[in-house]
């Protein structure tokens, strides 16, 4: 069963019901359930499945190996091929589509960016074969898919060679959403409370492969701490994994993740460049920059106010509980029961209060759904940092610019139970809001909402300055 995936469901049939060949694109970051999608998606369906999958860092010669087992399995009922080069193999597929002219043919290269090792000529012979045999045939579809985005994004569908402007299809792969996270675990027969998913999606994001280590009758906290902090445990070295497969010097690339981790907020290019060094060549910070990006673990944003230019931010939540949880012990191993104990500190306080505005702006949708606004133009955090002596800042931890002359200011908290407003949080909220109004200069209404994970305590504060509450139940929301 697949679950979610409705928008890349509905374009996969329309590709399988097209009277064109179809040359599709999917990518997403490691571990998303693309192959998955795509192996489901097409099992059930009345068409040819050719599937093969690349292996990181394998051979030219393990690499076909595998993919004629693939061709053998699917054209010859397995019996044994002897092909020693993907031309050879590119010939005698050539010769089987061509002997099944009314039958939908599925070419599915997973991993495409391994199986294109150095001197193989597979990209040429894709982009040969794509362009006089299989687009014309009208009953192929190629789908080329990867982890690595930016390989397939520079390669292939911003293509400057024989496949430019040649794909008709471009799908990426999101983790789940808090809801699709609900759907998937009670799908495993897991039955958790919408808070404690909240936590698990905090260390693990809505990473399918992730959560399908999840068994059932544990708290969110055991489950952690068996997944990532057991000297056994299966996630214990994932994160070099990750980045290692992903990227060439990955440490570099984990430079960037630590900069963009220091502040919630997240940080300019040039705070970037200053603190890195094995980055420190413009061009090169660029497009590591942009690969990140590609890959679904930052998120380049402009400023609201247009003042400060582009920044960028963590969005990735196992990469963020790894740089706070896991990476600072080195390979030491952790104390016996180590995250039941975290989960109760002061620092675990401040973390959880970082992912869960993650999650936030993660969950816009909902989030707008809930507070029943029609149209919003912009979506972003807000903060002004005083350069005068006896200038107060303020931070808004996300803001909803709407198109109906309003804006709403939105509080974000994190707490096990419901949110108290007292007197003195009332008057750094009333700060916050009088802050904004004056170095905005804006004229539009202001509305005040409070998104809390375990709702909002009423008080005579809250009855006074509160617009609207958004909880828990609003985000897992479909």
């Amino acid at each position: 069963m697949i679950i979610g995936r409705d928008r890349e469901k509905k374009l996969l049939n329309k590709a399988l019901l097209s009277k064109e060949s179809e040359f599709v694109v999917v990518y997403g970051r490691r571990r998303v359930g693309k192959t998955y999608l795509v192996r489901e998606f097409f099992k059930q369906k009345n068409c040819i499945f050719l599937h093969t999958t690349g292996g990181y860092l394998d051979k030219l010669k393990v690499q076909l190996q595998r993919f004629t087992q693939g061709l053998s399995a699917t054209f010859f009922e397995g019996a044994p091929l002897s092909i020693t080069s993907w031309e050879d193999a590119f010939k005698l597929l050539q010769q089987k589509i061509n002997a099944y002219p009314n039958k939908k043919i599925v070419l599915f290269f997973d991993e495409l960016p391994w199986l294109v090792t150095k001197r193989s000529g597979l990209l040429q012979l894709i982009e040969y074969y794509w362009n006089h045999y299989w687009s014309a045939s009208g009953h192929v579809i190629l789908i080329a898919c990867g982890s690595s985005a930016s390989w397939l994004i520079k390669n292939i569908i911003y293509s400057k060679g024989g496949l430019h402007n040649r794909v008709t299809c471009e799908l990426q792969i999101m983790p789940f959403s808090l809801y699709e996270t609900k759907e998937y675990l009670k799908s495993r027969k897991i039955k958790l409370t919408h808070y404690h998913i909240l936590s698990l999606y905090m260390a693990l994001g809505g990473v399918p492969y992730y959560l399908k280590y999840i068994d059932a009758g544990l708290t969110a906290d055991q489950i952690i701490q068996n997944l990532l902090f057991e000297n056994n445990s299966p996630l214990r070295d994932e994160f070099k994994k990750l980045f290692k497969s992903l990227f060439e010097n990955a440490e570099a690339y984990i430079e960037i993740i630590k900069l963009t981790a220091i502040d919630r907020s997240g940080v300019t290019r040039s705070e970037i460049e200053s603190g890195a060094k094995l980055s420190s060549n413009g061009g090169r910070l660029s497009e590591r920059l942009r690969e990140l990006c590609q890959a679904g673990f930052l998120e380049e944003k402009i400023s609201w106010n247009r003042k400060s230019g582009e920044y960028y931010k963590l969005v990735d939540e196992f990469t963020l509980f790894q740089l706070y949880w896991v990476m600072p012990r080195g390979d030491k191993d952790f104390p016996r029961d180590y995250w039941v104990s975290m989960s109760k500190s002061q620092s675990y306080k401040a973390w959880s209060g970082y992912a869960f505005e993650n999650i936030c702006m993660k969950h816009i949708h909902q989030i707008v759904s809930a507070l029943q606004i029609r149209s919003a133009y912009l979506v972003d955090s807000w903060r002004f940092i005083p350069r005068k002596y006896l200038d107060q800042g303020a931070q808004i931890d996300l803001l909803i610019d709407r198109n109906d002359e309003a804006i709403t200011l939105c509080e974000i908290k994190f707490t096990h139970e419901p949110f108290l407003i007292d007197k003195q949080c009332a008057k750094n909220l009333q700060t916050k809001i009088d802050v904004f109004r004056s170095k905005t200069k804006t004229k539009k209404q202001l509305f005040l909402t409070i998104i809390s994970a375990n709702g909002l305590k009423p008080s005579i504060y809250s009855e006074e300055m509160i617009d609207a509450v958004v909880t828990l139940d609003h985000l897992f929301k479909g």
